[in-house]
């Protein structure tokens, strides 16, 4: 039986675009877009912040504990794949397709505004639901709505979580669960997370400059991304998936990168490549200065200097617990399309102290579309997951 699981063309939406077509002009595009100064999410506080500008739908057709922004921003991803996810239902019976997600915020924000309100006017507002910040509210959410039947469930593993699902979701098809997974991520910006990463002296203010010697920290984002994994074909593949688990620090990445490195070769294995395969990697690219150099270190000892690679976090922010999800979305449009690579934006001020990887400058580009592509996401307690898309 042929073993192969397909991606379908996602849904997707993030401060680089509120559309695959977006996204695909925002992340091949010479010069910035996307991320841009914010001062209302953290009141006092100016950062440059990935939010979506786009206008989102209702949430009033929800149950009470269902209406978020996660959720709207969910909504507005599903919509853009629906014809898609309804032919899917047809096809193969509701009980027959799962749903798997990530996220770290889920209704999070909806309970900072509700708290604030109880402090000002002593009680919570009507419209508020404590169910709202749920983690599992997102899955539910869809499996509801689609009336599914299938597995169901959120995984928030923090950065690594939009990746995990992708991954999660082949394992459910490949074990005969499922024949089909909707699987992503969805996370949304609240004070909670930026004054959290700020206190780990982890945000900077300025826009974000990944693998750059003045980097300073993370631009936090917000987004959704949405496939459809089937084993019916597509252009692109989900060829290999890789986890490890460093538990060095509840924050810090092991600084040798070995446990990236275990990610990597996991999902090289998985997918039947060597590292000579591999055409581009997306990087998780945070802009912190242990993750770079850590992750540098991983990608010189496991393809050396030579692989081009770039970091789309100036353009997204980094969307937490979609990020995975949303970079993935980056990496099947890579594969899919005409040998643009995704471009990597920093201030070009190269730290002499870390290895000299490749990274995609404006314009450069293969001859044709990379046959396979790489995507890191790595989380707080060495919680790592590796990505492989591959030509359908």
């Amino acid at each position: 039986m042929n073993d192969a699981v397909y991606l379908h063309a996602p849904g997707v939406i993030c401060a680089a675009g509120a559309s695959l077509h977006e996204l695909r002009e925002a992340v091949f595009a010479p010069r910035l877009s996307g991320v841009a100064m914010n001062t209302s999410v953290w009141p006092g506080h100016a950062v440059h912040l990935g939010a979506v500008g786009a206008a989102l739908p209702s949430v009033a057709h929800l149950p009470l504990q269902a209406r978020s922004r996660n959720n709207a921003m969910l909504l507005a991803a599903l919509a853009q794949l629906r014809e898609l996810v309804d032919a899917t239902i047809a096809r193969h019976g509701a009980n027959r397709i799962g749903v798997v997600l990530g996220t770290s915020t889920s209704g999070v924000s909806e309970s900072e505004a509700a708290i604030s309100a109880f402090a000002q006017e002593g009680a919570l507002p009507p419209a508020f639901h404590v169910e709202q910040q749920e983690l599992g509210s997102p899955a539910l959410m869809l499996t509801t709505l689609l009336g599914l039947g299938g597995p169901s469930y959120v995984i928030s593993t923090a950065c690594s979580s939009g990746a995990k699902a992708l991954a999660s979701g082949a394992r459910l098809i490949k074990a005969g669960l499922c024949d089909a997974v909707l699987v992503g991520g969805v996370d949304t910006l609240c004070g909670m997370t930026v004054a959290g990463f700020s206190a780990l002296d982890s945000v900077d203010e300025a826009r974000c400059r990944p693998m750059s010697a003045t980097r300073a920290g993370i631009n936090i984002g917000e987004g959704a991304a949405l496939f459809v994994l089937s084993r019916e074909p597509s252009p692109v593949r989900l060829a290999g998936y890789g986890e490890s688990s460093d538990a060095h620090h509840i924050s810090a990445p092991e600084p040798t990168g070995r446990g990236a490195v275990a990610a990597m070769r996991e999902a090289l294995d998985r997918a039947g490549l060597t590292p000579a395969d591999i055409g581009y990697l997306n990087l998780h690219g945070t802009a912190t200065p242990q993750n770079d150099a850590m992750e540098s270190r991983a990608v010189a000892e496991l393809f050396g200097l030579a692989l081009p690679c770039s970091s789309t976090k100036p353009l997204t922010g980094h969307a937490l617990g979609a990020a995975g999800a949303i970079e993935a979305c980056i990496a099947w449009l890579t594969v899919a399309g005409d040998g643009r690579l995704p471009v990597h934006h920093f201030d070009g001020q190269r730290d002499a102290d870390i290895p000299a990887i490749t990274l995609v400058e404006p314009g450069q580009r293969l001859a044709q579309a990379p046959r396979h592509v790489m995507s890191n996401s790595f989380a707080f307690g060495g919680n790592n997951a590796t990505l492989v898309l591959s030509r359908g």
